[in-house]
């Protein structure tokens, strides 16, 4: 039988000496506790300990997630907890029972949060981890997540939202370094970056910079449309209300009954004449900013005819209640764009790159509508949720011009259907169409 390589220092083991070495092997410290080095680097704290007559090793998480000094903290609790007759092993598995990462995500922010000063930050935290990593480890226990659950979180945004990507990476590998350390796992971080999911993924600063999400050519825009109608299913619904509303697939993905205000059905005589309004909390949205939404006869339409699951707040929400994956949506266009390669056309493609078009590219197409439509530059963006102007000029500009962008999306989902044409209020100019904005 082999045995390993065990080191034992003439003194205590050194933080420096944690983060340095890179020969395999054990490497002992006091009460038991010693870091085991492997062949491929990675390290983890094991503690031997007698616990009621019987030798045994706990696992005590890893560097750098768990520091030297939290090791033989957790050591010296353990080995007090076996002095007096308890059973530290049988702690940590009851402790790890049926911990899922949603709940992990939950413990740990509510003990995180208050440490950053920045509300944004915040609030990215939150989405980042809800938007993405949710709706495909929630209900997996921590215990069970390995490195090809993390790759189906991220490869699908690797590399149209690097950044987004990247940090989603380090804030799971910090959920579950917490997981770790509080006794619902043991073992290797499965998200973490070096020698782990750097081989598997290409780094971040290499991923090809600059280039656009493929957007739908404005003369391709009727027979997607016509043909996304015949498409059925909840996440063609969130694509269909994505497209009318030019909202972020986040947004959608996350809209709850009380974000809206449909009008009083009963007193309108059709969709038409009732003044709804999507308001997205500031806490959804990007720019951490409270966002309203006006919404057309067809977007109304569509939340009328959709389902409402009592045991689930979400509009769009996923077979099993909860919010529908980044991923279900893109399925959508990707069939869509199957379907006609299959058929021998070309299909959907962005006229620049060339490639298909993506649920997030459908923002650019309304944005090259709205201009080539003669809409007001800082309409077309209040309408995207993008800060305009200086900091100076949004403390002044106040309004978000609902009503004006109510008429703007209207025209819109117009153009959709195939009968687009330019608004009344056009002002000529040379050459040029402006439609008015005050």
């Amino acid at each position: 039988m082999r045995r390993e390589n065990i080191r034992r220092p003439e003194k205590a083991l050194s933080a420096r000496f944690v983060e340095t070495v890179t020969e395999p092997g054990k490497y002992f410290d006091g009460q038991g506790l010693f870091l085991r080095v492997a062949k491929n680097g990675a390290r983890q704290w094991v503690q031997r300990i007698t616990i009621r007559g019987k030798r045994c090793e706990l696992g005590l998480g890893s560097p750098p997630a768990v520091s030297l000094a939290t090791a033989r903290k957790l050591a010296l609790e353990n080995r007090g907890t076996a002095i007096l007759g308890g059973d530290p092993l049988a702690a940590k598995r009851k402790a790890r029972e049926g911990k899922t990462f949603a709940a992990a995500v939950d413990e740990y922010l509510a003990s995180k949060l208050s440490e950053f000063r920045n509300e944004k930050h915040r609030k990215q935290w939150r989405s980042t981890l809800d938007n993405y990593a949710t709706p495909v480890l929630g209900r997996m226990l921590v215990s069970e997540i390995t490195v090809q659950d993390l790759l189906r979180v991220l490869q699908p945004i690797w590399n149209d939202k690097t950044e987004t990507a990247s940090r989603l990476r380090g804030r799971i590998e910090n959920v579950l370094s917490w997981a770790t350390v509080a006794g619902h796992r043991e073992g290797d971080n499965p998200a973490r970056w070096k020698g782990n999911l750097s081989e598997m993924l290409p780094k971040p600063a290499k991923v090809k910079k600059g280039h656009h999400q493929p957007a739908l050519a404005l003369s391709d825009v009727a027979g997607w449309w016509a043909d996304l109608q015949k498409r059925e299913g909840m996440a063609a619904e969130a694509l269909k209300f994505l497209t009318l509303t030019a909202a972020r697939s986040g947004e959608v993905r996350g809209a709850t009954w009380d974000e809206f205000d449909l009008g009083d059905a009963a007193t309108s005589a059709t969709s038409a004449t009732r003044r709804a309004v999507w308001t997205i909390p500031a806490s959804r949205m990007k720019n951490g900013r409270e966002h309203r939404v006006p919404l057309t006869s067809a977007a109304v339409d569509l939340l009328d005819a959709l389902p409402r699951l009592n045991t689930s707040p979400y509009v769009f929400f996923s077979p099993r209640g909860g919010m529908l994956s980044d991923m279900s949506i893109s399925a959508v266009m990707r069939r869509m764009q199957e379907a006609e390669f299959k058929a021998g056309r070309t299909g959907y493609l962005d006229p620049a790159s060339k490639r298909p078009a993506v649920p997030h590219g459908l923002r650019s197409t309304f944005r090259q509508w709205a201009a080539e439509r003669g809409y007001a530059r800082d309409m077309a963006e209040i309408a995207l949720a993008h800060f305009i102007g200086s900091e100076v000029e949004r403390a002044y500009q106040r309004s978000d011009i609902l009503e004006r962008r109510r008429d703007m999306m209207a025209a819109w989902a117009e153009f959709l259907r195939g009968e687009g044409t330019l608004g009344d209020n056009v002002v000529t100019i040379g050459s040029a169409k402006i439609i008015g904005f005050e």
